[in-house]
């Protein structure tokens, strides 16, 4: 259990469109929102990059680059190539979506070398930046067996990409407590976890945090916080225990 405040929580937020349609009106004001709110980073697909990073030039707020996505149905090349590409251009944060035809497969050498080799350009580019640059590694939960989830997780503890994260948002379903439980008992603390997909209240973003989420990706980031703002106002307090 910790204590918390509405900082904190906000800092735990990649504020986040990915809309293909997404107009440059769109990112600014995500940006906006993002200084606004003190969100941890906005959470973009990689051909705006360039744009957001120079809006977010000169804040602690990052600009987090989705690989491969939603599918993840790329070779390895072409995802190290857009992950370098990505930091290139600004982004300071790094989500790539495994191959989960592989998964399906059960080829776990293939998971681990791409999982290496994507991690492996964001470690070259902390070197070079001396920016810790988090590398999130998408699993799409809702198209896994819990035993395909832990063993993911079982390569990310030797790995050590920063994050395991649930999900695109794209597909059949998003994070669940239990998938954000399971992830962190397999994990521990070699690897943090992200919930993303589906979070759009208070309720079920507290939920994420108690267990064991510390980076959460939703759209809702705005209400959610001002939704548990109003609840310390009405409470009197300035931290919550979670």
């Amino acid at each position: 259990m910790a204590r918390w405040t509405l900082d904190e929580l906000s800092r735990l937020i990649d504020h986040t469109n990915i809309h293909a349609d997404a107009t440059e009106e769109d990112l600014a004001k995500l940006c906006d929102e993002a200084k606004e709110y003190h969100f941890k980073m906005v959470a973009i697909n990689q051909a705006p990059v360039k744009f957001c990073s120079e809006r977010l030039a000169g804040t602690d707020i990052d600009t987090g680059a989705a690989i491969s996505f939603p599918l993840g149905q790329t070779s390895i090349a072409s995802k190290v190539f857009e992950t370098k590409d990505a930091l290139a251009n600004g982004a300071n944060e790094i989500d790539y979506v495994v191959n989960l035809t592989q998964v399906k497969a059960g080829n776990w050498g293939y998971v681990e070398d791409e999982m290496t080799q994507i991690v492996a350009a964001c470690q070259e580019a902390r070197e070079a930046t001396g920016l810790p640059i988090p590398c999130k590694v998408i699993l799409e939960t809702c198209l896994l067996t819990d035993e395909e989830k832990v063993k993911i997780c079982e390569i990310a503890t030797r790995v050590k990409p920063t994050f395991v994260k649930t999900s695109t948002g794209c597909s059949t379903g998003g994070a669940t407590v239990e998938d954000v439980k399971l992830m962190k008992a397999t994990v521990g603390d070699a690897v943090q976890v992200k919930a993303s997909g589906g979070i759009r209240d208070a309720d079920t973003f507290l939920d994420m945090v108690r267990a064991g989420a510390t980076r959460i990706g939703c759209s809702a980031g705005i209400p959610i916080i001002n939704e548990i703002r109003r609840r310390f106002e009405e409470q009197g307090v300035d931290s919550i225990e979670l």
